[in-house]
């Protein structure tokens, strides 16, 4: 059973917990905390379990020639990337605003720190686990702080090689054992067929003592649920209010209506998975009693004869009889008394 932990205070994740549900609002909030506020709420809503943002010190993940070329996309909002950047990062005591609220309504919120600075204030913010991002997930000497920090942790693997994530694994693990890591692919939106979902089989081989998730940017709702048919313990889907917006992840993201239903599509899933012990249910004894078949006489059998395989026929019978599955045992056995032609053989009638 895969190791289980507790990623929320009173959330556990792995063995037969549910699967763990990440709202993804990283920047799609356009740089306006209201707007933020509508979407945690609206991940509240759609039964999410966390609300979850992007957190970046600017100058401690761009280098300052990152920040001054020119941005020129449809998606901007300013003439350079720093001046985009800046319009899109909530400040300290934003994120002190919205983690507030979140608590207010009841959903756990967090952020990816997206440099090691930026994950400082998410520990003196005291959010609950930290998202280690994709582009980080290579990132070692962020993983040994983040992980020394003693928090649970979320790790993306987009852009990774699987050598990369077996160091990532023994790096993280050295320093904390409760971490997870997602299967993801780094393109938005992602065609169906660069999703690997085959790799968190991988994972789960590779990393056994860990719950295994999935990170989707595809579009839709079938690959996810997929994910968690596979054993996705947490998933992460970005989320917006209007795919029109302006920004490169709302064609990626889904809209309220269907956050709400990946929710219940997943908790359905989970309730299907049931137990991997095969056996005849009671729900479908009404069914067993009406159509399931017995062993019956293929004509006349005389008291007192000596039972072969070609005496039995299957059918369904009146009374029920004996089960086909165990017909070989009837072989060699003898009657005890007279059986009509296509009656069902019974157990009292064998010696």
């Amino acid at each position: 059973m895969p190791l289980q932990f507790e990623l929320c205070p009173g959330k556990m994740i792995g063995g037969s917990h549910p699967c763990f549900i990440i709202a993804e609002i990283g920047q799609n909030h356009q740089g306006d905390i209201e707007t933020a506020k509508k979407m945690i709420k609206m991940a509240k809503d759609c039964g999410a379990d966390c609300a979850k943002f992007q957190k970046s010190e600017l100058e401690y993940k761009f280098s300052k020639k990152a920040l001054d070329r020119p941005y020129t996309s449809k998606h901007s909002w300013g003439k350079t990337y720093g001046d985009h950047k800046r319009h899109l990062e909530f400040s300290h005591e934003q994120y002190r605003e919205l983690k507030k609220y979140a608590a207010e309504i009841d959903i756990f919120l967090t952020a990816s720190g997206m440099d090691e600075m930026a994950v400082e204030f998410l520990h003196e913010l005291d959010v609950p686990f930290f998202k280690v991002a994709s582009c980080d997930a290579n990132n070692f000497p962020y993983l040994v702080k983040t992980a020394k920090k003693g928090r649970p942790m979320v790790v993306s693997s987009g852009m990774q090689s699987m050598e990369t994530m077996r160091r990532v694994y023994k790096t993280v693990k050295e320093h904390n054992l409760n971490f997870t890591i997602l299967q993801c692919t780094s393109s938005y939106p992602l065609d169906p067929s660069a999703v690997n979902l085959s790799v968190i089989t991988a994972y789960q081989k590779e990393f056994p003592d860990i719950p295994i998730g999935y990170s989707g940017h595809e579009q839709g709702l079938y690959i996810t649920l997929a994910a968690v048919a596979m054993g996705a313990k947490v998933v992460e889907r970005h989320v917006t209010l209007d795919k029109t917006w302006k920004g490169n992840d709302h064609e990626a993201s889904l809209e309220p209506s269907e956050l709400a239903e990946l929710v219940r599509a997943i908790r359905l899933v989970e309730t299907a998975m049931g137990s991997p012990a095969k056996q005849m249910l009671p729900c479908e004894k009404n069914c067993h009693d009406k159509l399931g078949k017995s062993v019956v006489a293929k004509g006349a059998i005389p008291k007192g004869t000596v039972l072969s395989l070609h005496m039995f026929a299957v059918k369904v019978g009146e009374p029920k009889g004996f089960p086909p599955e165990d017909m070989m045992k009837l072989v060699g056995k003898k009657i005890k008394v007279d059986v009509e032609d296509d009656d069902s053989i019974l157990v009292d009638m064998i010696e």
